[in-house]
């Protein structure tokens, strides 16, 4: 991939990541810069999550460096630096109380932290409601987290995420257990989400290229811990990547006059 530092978001450099004898990551090389909008790919154990523990520092890489808006990884405060990538994963759904109104959910967001009231600092309120009304969910503000759906969820997440201004956003497997209206509603409001001004990159983590937006520009390809493909979206999803990456003969169809895309076994 050629080197643009000037405009460098997220860089991995021979990144590696070894756990007693297992090597978990394998010299991952990768760029993310300005602008771009990324999906990763690959089959289970391929190291997606990996990847995301160790580009937000929770995971500490046996070799190789991680660089965000030119900081080095262990040489910087880290937590500073992670305050700028917006993560939503469903781990973090867990931890949120049931009893907890989605705008505390989100005034979360602002340090980073589930648990607002854990936190000594004044946030504006009034952020969290526009940060609400950029996913379209600005009307669950009082709405308890226990029984918003898990597209609600999903949403309340994203606007949490953007309390911080976050330069990049990554989301791991957002539409897993949404139905197929669900799922549709939320690609939707990620589109949205792109035309935002100064608003994030993207990097989303998917098993399903169908879930691929056309505002997504870029995709990376993992297999066992390899980059086996990485660039512009057209050039990477093709048969043969993904009949590599998941270990099956498979068919890539562009769907008719859309940017989206299809897979099945041939």
């Amino acid at each position: 991939m050629p080197e643009t530092k000037a405009t460098a978001l997220l860089k991995t450099q021979e990144l590696s990541v070894q756990i007693g004898d297992a090597h978990i990551l394998k010299g991952i090389n990768w760029q993310v810069n300005t602008g771009e909008h990324w999906a990763i790919l690959g089959a289970n154990g391929c190291g997606k999550t990996s990847l995301l523990a160790a580009i937000t520092a929770y995971l500490t890489p046996s070799k190789g460096d991680v660089f965000f808006m030119g900081e080095a990884y262990g040489e910087t405060d880290w937590d500073e630096v992670r305050h700028k990538i917006g993560m939503v994963s469903s781990a973090l759904a867990r931890r949120v109380p049931a009893d907890e109104p989605a705008i505390e959910t989100v005034l979360s967001g602002e340090s980073a932290q589930l648990g607002y009231w854990t936190r000594e600092k004044q946030v504006d309120a009034r952020k969290a409601r526009r940060c609400l009304s950029k996913m379209g969910v600005r009307s669950l503000e009082n709405r308890p987290w226990g029984v918003l759906s898990q597209g609600e969820r999903q949403k309340v997440f994203i606007a949490r995420a953007l309390m911080a201004d976050p330069k990049l956003l990554i989301l791991d497997e957002p539409c897993a257990g949404l139905d197929p209206v669900a799922r549709e509603h939320f690609l939707q409001s990620l589109q949205k989400l792109t035309t935002l001004k100064r608003g994030p990159s993207l990097v989303l983590v998917t098993h399903h290229i169908e879930e691929i937006i056309p505002e997504i520009t870029h995709v990376l390809v993992l297999k066992k811990g390899k980059v086996l493909a990485a660039g512009p979206k057209a050039e990477v999803l093709n048969s043969q990547n993904l009949s590599q990456a998941f270990g099956a003969e498979l068919k890539v169809r562009k769907q008719p006059k859309q940017d989206r895309w299809t897979l099945q076994l041939k």
